[in-house]
Protein backbone atom coordinates (compact mmCIF):
# COMPACT_ATOMS: atom_id res chain seq x y z
CA UNK A 1 0.00 0.00 0.00
CA UNK A 2 1.27 3.49 -0.80
CA UNK A 3 1.25 4.75 2.77
CA UNK A 4 4.05 6.60 4.50
CA UNK A 5 4.73 5.21 7.95
CA UNK A 6 5.75 7.70 10.60
CA UNK A 7 6.70 7.43 14.21
CA UNK A 8 4.13 8.98 16.51
CA UNK A 9 5.56 11.78 18.65
CA UNK A 10 6.10 11.16 22.39
CA UNK A 11 3.08 11.64 24.57
CA UNK A 12 3.51 15.32 25.44
CA UNK A 13 5.07 16.53 22.20
CA UNK A 14 3.20 18.45 19.55
CA UNK A 15 2.84 16.47 16.34
CA UNK A 16 1.38 17.02 12.91
CA UNK A 17 -2.26 18.06 12.90
CA UNK A 18 -3.60 14.76 11.66
CA UNK A 19 -1.44 12.51 13.82
CA UNK A 20 -2.62 11.72 17.32
CA UNK A 21 -0.79 10.43 20.39
CA UNK A 22 -2.36 9.22 23.64
CA UNK A 23 -3.20 11.94 26.12
CA UNK A 24 -0.67 12.28 28.94
CA UNK A 25 -1.64 10.87 32.31
CA UNK A 26 -5.04 9.59 31.19
CA UNK A 27 -6.46 6.47 32.80
CA UNK A 28 -6.38 3.90 29.94
CA UNK A 29 -9.23 1.93 31.54
CA UNK A 30 -11.56 4.89 32.12
CA UNK A 31 -14.13 3.97 29.45
CA UNK A 32 -14.27 0.34 30.49
CA UNK A 33 -14.72 1.32 34.13
CA UNK A 34 -17.51 3.79 33.32
CA UNK A 35 -19.42 1.13 31.42
CA UNK A 36 -18.79 -1.73 33.87
CA UNK A 37 -19.04 0.13 37.17
CA UNK A 38 -21.70 2.71 36.38
CA UNK A 39 -23.74 2.24 33.20
CA UNK A 40 -24.27 -1.53 33.52
CA UNK A 41 -24.86 -1.35 37.28
CA UNK A 42 -27.42 1.45 36.96
CA UNK A 43 -29.12 -0.32 34.07
CA UNK A 44 -29.38 -3.53 36.05
CA UNK A 45 -30.60 -1.88 39.25
CA UNK A 46 -33.05 0.70 37.91
CA UNK A 47 -33.10 0.50 34.11
CA UNK A 48 -31.25 3.81 33.93
CA UNK A 49 -28.06 3.79 31.79
CA UNK A 50 -26.58 7.00 33.29
CA UNK A 51 -23.97 8.29 32.74
CA UNK A 52 -24.38 6.50 29.40
CA UNK A 53 -27.27 7.54 27.18
CA UNK A 54 -28.10 3.95 26.20
CA UNK A 55 -27.28 0.37 27.13
CA UNK A 56 -28.19 -2.41 24.67
CA UNK A 57 -27.80 -6.01 25.78
CA UNK A 58 -30.14 -7.72 23.29
CA UNK A 59 -32.91 -10.18 23.98
CA UNK A 60 -32.23 -12.29 25.90
CA UNK A 61 -29.68 -9.97 27.55
CA UNK A 62 -26.09 -10.94 26.71
CA UNK A 63 -23.27 -8.71 27.99
CA UNK A 64 -20.79 -10.44 25.67
CA UNK A 65 -22.48 -8.93 22.60
CA UNK A 66 -23.95 -5.75 24.09
CA UNK A 67 -22.80 -2.16 24.00
CA UNK A 68 -23.19 1.17 25.73
CA UNK A 69 -23.51 4.59 24.14
CA UNK A 70 -21.76 7.45 25.92
CA UNK A 71 -21.72 11.18 25.16
CA UNK A 72 -18.03 12.08 24.86
CA UNK A 73 -16.78 14.18 27.77
CA UNK A 74 -15.46 16.82 25.34
CA UNK A 75 -19.05 17.62 24.40
CA UNK A 76 -20.51 18.60 21.06
CA UNK A 77 -22.03 16.13 18.63
CA UNK A 78 -19.69 13.32 19.67
CA UNK A 79 -20.78 9.94 21.00
CA UNK A 80 -18.86 6.74 21.71
CA UNK A 81 -20.10 3.20 21.24
CA UNK A 82 -18.35 0.93 23.75
CA UNK A 83 -18.78 -2.88 23.86
CA UNK A 84 -19.88 -4.25 27.23
CA UNK A 85 -17.26 -6.99 27.06
CA UNK A 86 -13.53 -6.36 27.15
CA UNK A 87 -12.09 -5.78 23.66
CA UNK A 88 -8.78 -3.94 23.53
CA UNK A 89 -9.19 -2.25 20.16
CA UNK A 90 -9.03 -2.55 16.39
CA UNK A 91 -6.26 -5.17 16.64
CA UNK A 92 -8.60 -7.71 18.28
CA UNK A 93 -9.15 -10.72 15.99
CA UNK A 94 -12.62 -11.17 17.51
CA UNK A 95 -13.94 -8.12 15.64
CA UNK A 96 -13.47 -9.71 12.21
CA UNK A 97 -14.43 -13.27 13.18
CA UNK A 98 -17.50 -14.88 11.56
CA UNK A 99 -20.57 -14.20 13.66
CA UNK A 100 -18.91 -11.36 15.60
CA UNK A 101 -21.22 -8.63 16.94
CA UNK A 102 -21.49 -5.92 14.31
CA UNK A 103 -20.54 -2.95 16.46
CA UNK A 104 -20.13 -0.64 13.46
CA UNK A 105 -23.69 -1.40 12.33
CA UNK A 106 -24.92 -0.53 15.83
CA UNK A 107 -22.84 2.67 15.86
CA UNK A 108 -24.33 3.74 12.53
CA UNK A 109 -27.84 3.10 13.80
CA UNK A 110 -27.05 5.33 16.80
CA UNK A 111 -26.29 8.33 14.58
CA UNK A 112 -29.64 9.97 15.46
CA UNK A 113 -28.00 11.03 18.72
CA UNK A 114 -26.05 13.62 16.73
CA UNK A 115 -29.27 15.34 15.67
CA UNK A 116 -30.30 15.61 19.32
CA UNK A 117 -27.25 17.80 19.88
CA UNK A 118 -27.23 19.76 16.62
CA UNK A 119 -30.97 20.40 16.76
CA UNK A 120 -31.89 19.19 13.28
CA UNK A 121 -31.49 16.20 10.99
CA UNK A 122 -28.00 15.62 9.60
CA UNK A 123 -27.56 14.38 6.02
CA UNK A 124 -26.12 10.92 5.61
CA UNK A 125 -23.03 12.17 3.77
CA UNK A 126 -22.05 14.36 6.74
CA UNK A 127 -21.86 11.50 9.28
CA UNK A 128 -18.84 9.34 10.06
CA UNK A 129 -17.59 6.62 12.40
CA UNK A 130 -13.97 6.15 13.42
CA UNK A 131 -11.76 3.71 15.30
CA UNK A 132 -8.23 4.88 16.04
CA UNK A 133 -5.12 2.72 15.57
CA UNK A 134 -3.38 1.29 18.62
CA UNK A 135 -0.62 3.94 18.62
CA UNK A 136 -3.09 6.85 18.53
CA UNK A 137 -5.56 6.05 21.29
CA UNK A 138 -5.68 6.71 25.00
CA UNK A 139 -8.01 3.85 26.00
CA UNK A 140 -7.53 0.08 26.18
CA UNK A 141 -11.19 -0.61 25.45
CA UNK A 142 -12.62 -0.53 21.93
CA UNK A 143 -14.69 2.58 21.33
CA UNK A 144 -16.21 3.81 18.07
CA UNK A 145 -16.42 7.56 17.58
CA UNK A 146 -19.76 8.78 16.15
CA UNK A 147 -19.55 12.33 14.82
CA UNK A 148 -19.93 14.44 11.72
CA UNK A 149 -17.30 14.30 8.99
CA UNK A 150 -14.87 17.13 8.43
CA UNK A 151 -15.90 19.36 5.56
CA UNK A 152 -12.68 18.76 3.61
CA UNK A 153 -13.21 15.00 3.78
CA UNK A 154 -16.79 15.35 2.54
CA UNK A 155 -15.52 17.44 -0.37
CA UNK A 156 -12.69 15.01 -1.16
CA UNK A 157 -15.11 12.08 -1.22
CA UNK A 158 -17.52 13.96 -3.50
CA UNK A 159 -14.71 14.76 -5.95
CA UNK A 160 -12.86 11.46 -5.97
CA UNK A 161 -15.29 8.57 -5.47
CA UNK A 162 -16.87 8.62 -8.93
CA UNK A 163 -15.65 5.97 -11.33
CA UNK A 164 -14.14 3.61 -8.78
CA UNK A 165 -15.38 -0.02 -8.79
CA UNK A 166 -17.57 -0.94 -5.84
CA UNK A 167 -15.35 -3.62 -4.31
CA UNK A 168 -11.90 -2.33 -5.30
CA UNK A 169 -9.64 -0.29 -3.02
CA UNK A 170 -8.45 3.03 -4.40
CA UNK A 171 -6.27 5.92 -3.14
CA UNK A 172 -8.05 8.98 -1.79
CA UNK A 173 -6.06 12.18 -1.46
CA UNK A 174 -6.76 14.42 1.53
CA UNK A 175 -4.34 17.33 1.62
CA UNK A 176 -0.83 15.93 1.95
CA UNK A 177 -2.10 12.48 2.93
CA UNK A 178 -3.26 9.44 0.97
CA UNK A 179 -5.81 7.05 2.40
CA UNK A 180 -7.12 3.79 0.99
CA UNK A 181 -10.84 3.81 0.20
CA UNK A 182 -13.47 1.21 -0.68
CA UNK A 183 -17.14 1.70 -1.43
CA UNK A 184 -19.84 -0.27 0.39
CA UNK A 185 -23.34 -0.35 -1.06
CA UNK A 186 -26.50 -0.26 1.02
CA UNK A 187 -28.27 1.98 3.50
CA UNK A 188 -27.23 -0.07 6.54
CA UNK A 189 -24.44 -2.46 7.52
CA UNK A 190 -26.51 -5.45 8.55
CA UNK A 191 -24.82 -8.60 7.26
CA UNK A 192 -21.61 -6.76 6.36
CA UNK A 193 -18.70 -6.27 8.77
CA UNK A 194 -16.23 -3.50 7.81
CA UNK A 195 -13.73 -4.84 10.36
CA UNK A 196 -13.63 -8.07 8.33
CA UNK A 197 -13.16 -6.14 5.06
CA UNK A 198 -10.27 -4.20 6.56
CA UNK A 199 -8.72 -7.32 8.08
CA UNK A 200 -8.79 -8.99 4.67
CA UNK A 201 -7.15 -5.97 3.02
CA UNK A 202 -4.40 -5.56 5.61
CA UNK A 203 -3.76 -9.30 5.63
CA UNK A 204 -3.08 -9.18 1.90
CA UNK A 205 -0.16 -6.84 2.61
CA UNK A 206 1.03 -8.77 5.70
CA UNK A 207 0.51 -5.75 7.90
CA UNK A 208 -0.55 -5.47 11.54
CA UNK A 209 -4.21 -4.46 11.74
CA UNK A 210 -3.64 -2.55 14.96
CA UNK A 211 -1.45 -0.04 13.12
CA UNK A 212 -4.32 1.12 10.91
CA UNK A 213 -7.26 3.39 11.49
CA UNK A 214 -10.80 2.74 10.29
CA UNK A 215 -13.20 5.46 9.18
CA UNK A 216 -16.65 4.81 7.78
CA UNK A 217 -18.23 7.74 5.91
CA UNK A 218 -21.87 7.81 4.88
CA UNK A 219 -22.51 8.71 1.23
CA UNK A 220 -25.42 9.37 -1.11
CA UNK A 221 -24.70 8.71 -4.77
CA UNK A 222 -26.60 8.19 -8.01
CA UNK A 223 -26.58 4.47 -7.17
CA UNK A 224 -28.26 5.08 -3.83
CA UNK A 225 -27.08 5.22 -0.22
CA UNK A 226 -23.84 3.60 0.88
CA UNK A 227 -20.57 4.08 2.70
CA UNK A 228 -16.91 4.68 2.00
CA UNK A 229 -14.54 2.63 4.16
CA UNK A 230 -11.26 4.50 4.71
CA UNK A 231 -8.00 3.39 6.28
CA UNK A 232 -4.46 4.64 6.78
CA UNK A 233 -1.38 3.87 8.83
CA UNK A 234 -0.53 7.55 9.24
CA UNK A 235 -3.80 9.18 10.30
CA UNK A 236 -5.83 8.92 13.49
CA UNK A 237 -9.36 8.40 12.22
CA UNK A 238 -10.97 10.42 15.01
CA UNK A 239 -9.30 13.56 13.66
CA UNK A 240 -11.14 13.19 10.36
CA UNK A 241 -14.37 13.82 12.26
CA UNK A 242 -15.84 17.09 13.54
CA UNK A 243 -17.91 17.30 16.72
CA UNK A 244 -19.02 20.85 15.85
CA UNK A 245 -20.81 19.48 12.77
CA UNK A 246 -19.75 22.56 10.82
CA UNK A 247 -20.69 20.85 7.56
CA UNK A 248 -24.24 20.30 8.83
CA UNK A 249 -24.86 23.34 11.02
CA UNK A 250 -23.48 24.30 14.43
CA UNK A 251 -24.66 22.51 17.58
CA UNK A 252 -27.31 24.32 19.57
Amino acid sequence: MPWIRRRIAPCCALGAALLAAPACGENPDALRQIVEDQCLVHWSERHDPAPCVRVELGSPPRAESGFALLHDRKGGAHFLLIPTRIISGIESADLAAPGAPNYLASAWQAREQLASVVGHAIPRNAIGLAVNPRHARSQNQLHIHIECLRRDLIEALARQQAGHPGEAWWPLRLGAFTLEARAIRGAELEGLNPFALLDERIGEEHGALGEYTLVLAGIESADGPGFILLTSATLAGELLLDSSCAAAGAPS
